[in-house]
């Protein structure tokens, strides 16, 4: 009777020990496969982030216009994230740039020329403080030279006045 208490006690010990280590393999597997669905979903968020950026850098990076207030060469606000993203593009491949300045046709064609440089020149030190080299900038100004738009009302005012990005 005492070998048959001893034989069912070590039996159900067994037992216990196999269940609680399967009970173990289960969780750990458990908890393995939702951090493996953790670090998928956060590998297939960053990618997604990263295509946006992308995205957002390419449409940038096709806008090449940069135009300016009358007889101003401050860069408005709503240039900046265009500039940044030519400014990456230029640092990471090693781009050359020519920035040509333009103006309208109102004032002497020394003025205009004058104003179309530091217009280009103020895009040139935009993109310096994003990290460009100035030995991958050209400066050039064509004043009222070479019109985007012909024409004498403001709007095509607007168009004249302006940077030109060439690649």
């Amino acid at each position: 009777m005492a070998k048959s208490k001893l034989l069912t006690a070590a039996v159900l010990s067994s037992a216990l020990i196999l269940v609680a280590c399967g009970g173990n393999t289960q969780s750990e597997d458990t908890t393995a496969t939702t951090e493996t669905t953790a670090t998928e979903a956060e590998a297939t968020a960053e990618a997604a982030a990263e295509e946006m950026v992308e995205d957002a850098h390419a449409k940038y990076l096709e806008m090449t216009l940069v135009f300016f207030d009358y007889d101003q060469y401050e860069i408005k606000e709503e240039y900046r994230d265009m500039l940044d993203a030519h400014a990456a593009h230029i640092a990471a491949t090693g781009a050359t740039v020519v920035l040509e300045g333009h103006a309208d046709e109102r004032g002497t064609r020394e003025y205009n020329l004058a104003l179309g440089e530091r217009r280009a020149k103020q895009v040139a030190a935009y993109l310096q403080v994003q990290g460009v080299s100035a030995s991958q900038i050209d400066v050039v100004s064509y004043g009222e030279e070479k019109p985007l738009s012909a024409g004498n009302t403001e709007e095509a005012y607007s168009q004249n006045r302006r940077v030109e990005f060439v690649y």
